[in-house]
């Protein structure tokens, strides 16, 4: 079945155009696209007015190409055009950074906002991610994420830069209150509905992201008080909460990816 998921809030010309470089890329290219996603702010539910469009897609090329030994990229990346990022990933590739604890193709596959795809395709592939996902490994790439993003928003300042940490921290909430998952929504409001969280942390935040939607710059400034405590309090609990382990025993996993990717590269043909 068809799946398009694009809110009314989005410009019709930009997403025009989003619809355009997709078809151009798979004529030229002689791929597949099976799921094209916006990835960006738009996304998580903190745009701006000026937010970039970050459309990241899955494809499945042609089975000549997997058959050849001459290895070919398994990126196809675009030229950025005004507000518009158009890049994505061969699904063997996907699939591999997957097994290895990338969370990427993970909050690809749970993004609100869909350009194209294949429900059957996404369905499968979620199941998938919930079978090999490494729970701590996401975890622990959402906490190396929010470090890195705080620590560059307390050297630069920039209230949008909170929006880079609080995001992977509510996700490794997300995560603590939901012990039998390892995917997490991508979406914040979601995140914030499916938790139990102070009344006055989630009124900070629904008032910073107000002002984010309305607001080209938004400036430095402090952080709400609530705000800051929760990032540094999950932060420090998810080092202590999610182990970082040596190597795991893959076999399960590769398997159970081998079968999904053989299954769509010969659908693909």
């Amino acid at each position: 079945m068809f799946l398009r998921t694009v809110p009314d809030s989005m410009d019709p010309a930009v997403v025009a155009a989003v619809d355009a470089e997709l078809d151009r890329v798979a004529a030229e290219h002689r791929v597949c696209i099976r799921l094209a996603i916006e990835s960006g702010s738009r996304a998580w539910g903190f745009p701006s007015p000026d937010s970039d469009y970050d459309c990241r897609f899955v494809y499945v090329a042609s089975l000549e190409t997997y058959l050849s030994p001459w290895r070919t990229r398994d990126v196809i990346e675009t030229p950025l055009v005004g507000l518009l990022d158009v890049n994505g990933w061969d699904l063997a590739k996907a699939l591999r950074l997957l097994v290895q604890g990338n969370a990427v193709i993970v909050e690809w596959l749970m993004s609100p906002i869909v350009y194209r795809g294949d429900e059957a395709f996404r369905t499968r592939l979620r199941e998938v991610a919930a079978e090999v996902a490494d729970r701590d490994r996401v975890a622990r790439h959402y906490l190396h994420l929010g470090e890195r993003q705080w620590r560059l928003f307390e050297r630069n300042g920039g209230l949008k830069k909170v929006f880079y940490a609080l995001r992977p921290a509510m996700a490794l909430r997300w995560l603590r209150e939901h012990p039998g998952a390892a995917v997490a929504p991508m979406h914040l409001p979601t995140l914030l509905s499916q938790c139990e969280l102070p009344a006055d942390f989630v009124d900070a935040v629904t008032e910073l992201t107000a002002l984010k939607s309305r607001t080209r710059e938004m400036g430095t400034g402090a952080v709400p008080a609530p705000i800051a405590a929760f990032i540094a309090t999950e932060f420090h609990t998810a080092a202590d909460t999610f182990a970082s382990r040596g190597p795991r025993d893959l076999t399960a996993a590769r398997a159970i990816t081998d079968e999904f990717f053989r299954t769509e590269a010969l659908a693909v043909g």
